[in-house]
C-alpha cells in the first residue's frame, strides 16, 4: 500500500511562506511587540533571535563595503548602465564594454529595476561609457543592493524553522546558511547576487516540503530565467514534479495537474523570452548564455574531477621528461593547462576532453539518481537528488566556475542532520568547497577576513550539529575511514600555510621579473599575472611556481569534494527511502 505524502515526508508541516503571522515565536509576547519597531518585526514573523541575526549580519556586511571587489563589480555596474541607457532591443547586442550582458532576461529586468534608484543616487553609475567607475557612491549603492535583496534568503530560511520537526536543529542550519562564508566571500566581497537567487531556490524547496508542488515548479522556472546555471538542478525537478504532482501514488497520470504545471512553466518562459523573440534575438541571447568556445577549465581550476585529470596530465608530462618514456606529447598542450588562462584546455599526454564528453558523462551519472527519485519521490529524496544533480554537474561539467560549489553546499545543508554519515559528508564537502573559494580573495586584508570568519563559522556550525547526531564508528574499517577523513580535514591549515608562503618564495627567487600572486590583478583577469616565462610548469625556473598555489588548492579541494560525492551517492542509493 502506497504511503501518503505526509507519511512519506517526515518533515512536512504545512507552513505557507506568506502566512507568517501564524508562526511568531513564543518568545515574542504580545506585550513586547505591541509598540514601535518590535511590532513591525513580529508582523513579519521575525523572532528576537532572528532579528539579532539580521542586525549582526548586516553590520558585518556594511563593514566590508571598502573591501576588495572583483571585475564582477564592474560587470554588474555595466549591466545597470546597459539596461538603463539602452532600449530593450539592444540589451543583448551592446558591446561598449567587454562585460556584455550574459544572464537570462529576468536578471536583466532585475538590473533594470536596480538602475532606476541608481540613476538618482549617482547618474554616473548608469552612464554606459563611464567604464570602471569606482566612486564611493557606486560602491555603497551596489553593495547595499546585495544586502537588501539577500533578505529574501533570510525570510525563506526562517520559514524553514517554522515547519520543521526539529526547530532547534533547523534553526542552526538556517542561521549557518544565512551567515555562510560562501555568500560572504562571493557576494559581499567578490560581488555577486547569489544570496538573492538561492533565496528563490530555497523558497521553491520550501514549497516542495509544504506540499505546494505547483508553486515549487513556478519558482524554479522563475529561477532558471534569473541564472541559467540552475539548469544543473533541472533534471531532479522534472522527475520529482512529474512523478509526485502529475501522477498518483499508484502511477496513474493526472492530466489536470500536468496541464497546470506545463502552462505555469510555459507562461514563465514566455514572459521572460517573448520580448526578445519579437526582436528576433533568441539566437543572440542563447549565444551569450552558452559560450561553449571556452575551455574545459576556468582560469583557476574549479576543484572538480577535471582538475584532478588536468593535474594527472601535468604529472605524466613530468614523468615523460624525467624518464624518457616513449609517450606522445602534444606540444600545444604543454603550457595550456598551467598558465591560468581562460581558453581551450589541451592536455599534453592524456586525450583532450570535449564538451560532448562532459555532457554525456553528466547525463549518465544523473540518470542513476533520477531512477531512484522516480521510485521514491519524497521530499528528502528530492533534496538529495537536487544536491547530487548539482554535484554531478560541478564535478563533470564543462568550464565550471569555482563559485558553482554553492549549488552543492546549500541544498546539502538541508539534509546534513539526517544521520552522522550525512553530517560527515556535509562537513567534508563544506570545508573543501569553502576553501576552494579562498583564491577569489587574494589580498592580505581579505585573507585575514576569510580565514577568521570561515574558522569561526565552522566551529559554530559543525560542533553543535555534530553533538546532536554523533555516532562512534561501528567497525574497524569504519574507524580507519574516520581517521583518514580527519587527517584530510586537518591538512587544510597546512595547505593554507604552504600556499601563503609559495608566492613569497617565488618572488624572492625571481625578483624582479615575476610579480607575486598576492599583488596580482583580480582573479578574473589572472592571465595578466600568471603568465610564466618558461614554457610550462614542467620547465625549470622560478616561473614554474607562479600557478602552483592555485593548482595545489584546486587539487586538494578536489579530492575532498570527489570523496564527499562518492559518500553521498552511496548513502542515497543504498539508504532506506524516507
Amino acid at each position: 500500500m502506497q504511503a501518503t505524502e505526509r507519511e512519506r515526508n517526515v518533515s512536512y508541516v504545512p507552513s505557507p511562506l506568506l502566512s507568517v503571522k501564524e508562526h511568531v515565536d513564543d518568545s515574542e509576547s504580545p506585550e513586547s511587540s505591541s509598540k514601535g519597531w518590535k511590532r513591525w518585526w513580529a508582523e513579519w514573523g521575525i523572532t528576537s533571535f532572528e532579528r539579532d541575526v539580521l542586525i549582526f549580519s548586516t553590520a558585518i556586511k556594511v563593514l566590508l563595503f571598502p573591501s576588495y571587489r572583483s571585475t564582477d563589480f564592474e560587470v554588474h555596474r555595466n549591466w545597470l548602465a546597459i539596461t538603463h541607457s539602452l532600449p530593450l532591443s539592444q540589451w543583448y547586442l551592446d558591446t561598449t564594454s567587454e562585460w556584455t550582458l550574459d544572464y537570462p532576461p529576468f536578471f536583466a529586468y532585475f538590473e533594470w529595476l536596480l538602475s532606476i534608484p541608481a540613476s538618482f543616487v549617482d547618474p554616473k553609475i548608469v552612464d554606459l561609457h563611464n567604464l570602471n567607475y569606482g566612486a564611493w557612491t557606486v560602491v555603497a549603492y551596489q553593495r547595499s543592493t546585495v544586502i537588501v535583496t539577500e533578505l529574501l534568503l533570510a525570510l525563506v530560511l526562517f520559514r524553514f524553522i517554522r515547519g520543521s520537526v526539529e526547530p532547534s536543529t533547523q534553526r542552526l542550519i538556517s542561521v549557518s546558511l544565512f551567515l555562510h562564508p560562501g555568500f560572504l566571500i562571493v557576494d559581499h566581497i567578490h560581488f555577486q547576487y547569489n544570496g538573492f537567487m538561492f533565496g528563490i531556490l530555497l523558497w521553491s524547496l520550501l514549497m516542495a516540503r509544504n506540499g505546494d508542488k505547483l508553486t515549487c515548479g513556478l519558482l524554479f522556472a522563475v529561477l532558471l530565467n534569473f541564472k541559467h546555471i540552475y539548469m544543473y538542478l533541472a533534471p531532479a525537478y522534472f522527475i520529482y514534479l512529474l512523478r509526485s504532482f502529475c501522477m498518483s501514488p499508484q502511477g496513474k497520470p493526472l492530466l489536470p495537474e500536468f496541464i497546470s504545471l506545463a502552462n505555469t512553466v510555459i507562461l514563465t518562459f514566455t514572459v521572460s523570452l517573448a520580448p526578445f523573440a519579437l526582436y528576433g534575438q533568441l539566437p543572440q541571447l542563447f549565444s551569450r548564455l552558452f559560450p561553449f568556445t571556452r575551455g574545459l577549465n576556468h582560469a583557476y581550476w574549479a576543484p572538480n574531477f577535471w582538475a584532478l585529470v588536468t593535474a594527472l596530465d601535468r604529472v605524466l608530462l613530468r614523468v615523460v621528461r624525467l624518464t624518457g618514456i616513449d609517450l606522445s606529447v602534444k606540444a600545444e598542450g604543454v603550457s595550456s593547462t598551467s598558465r591560468g588562462l581562460v581558453g581551450d584546455t589541451l592536455f599534453a599526454v592524456l586525450p583532450d576532453i570535449k564538451p560532448i564528453h562532459t555532457f554525456v558523462i553528466t547525463v549518465l551519472i544523473q540518470a542513476i539518481f533520477l531512477v531512484k527519485l522516480w521510485r521514491t519521490p519524497t521530499y528528502k529524496s528530492f533534496i538529495t537528488a537536487v544536491t547530487l544533480c548539482g554535484y554531478t554537474s560541478f564535478l563533470f561539467g564543462w568550464h565550471v566556475h569555482e563559485k558553482a560549489v554553492l549549488l552543492i553546499i546549500v541544498p546539502l545543508s538541508l539534509i546534513a542532520t539526517e544521520n552522522h554519515a550525512y553530517f560527515r559528508t556535509f562537513v567534508i564537502a563544506s570545508v573543501s568547497g569553502i576553501f576552494g573559494l579562498f583564491p577569489l580573495l587574494f589580498t592580505p586584508q581579505e585573507t585575514i577576513i576569510k580565514l577568521v570568519y570561515s574558522g569561526i563559522w565552522m566551529v559554530m556550525t559543525f560542533e553543535p550539529l555534530g553533538r546532536r547526531i554523533y555516532e562512534f564508528p561501528s567497525s574497524f574499517p569504519m574507524v580507519l575511514l574516520d581517521r583518514a577523513e580527519k587527517i584530510y580535514l586537518a591538512g587544510f591549515p597546512l595547505l593554507q600555510l604552504v600556499v601563503s608562503c609559495l608566492p613569497i618564495i617565488s618572488s624572492i627567487r625571481s625578483a624582479p621579473q615575476v610579480v607575486p600572486i598576492g599583488t596580482c590583478t583580480p582573479l578574473d583577469n589572472i592571465s595578466t599575472c600568471l603568465e610564466p616565462a618558461a614554457d610550462s610548469i614542467g620547465h625549470s625556473g622560478s616561473s614554474s611556481m607562479d600557478f602552483l598555489p592555485l593548482m595545489m588548492t584546486s587539487v586538494y579541494c578536489s579530492i575532498g569534494l570527489c570523496w564527499a560525492f562518492v559518500r553521498l551517492c552511496t548513502l542515497y542509493m543504498y539508504s532506506h527511502p524516507r
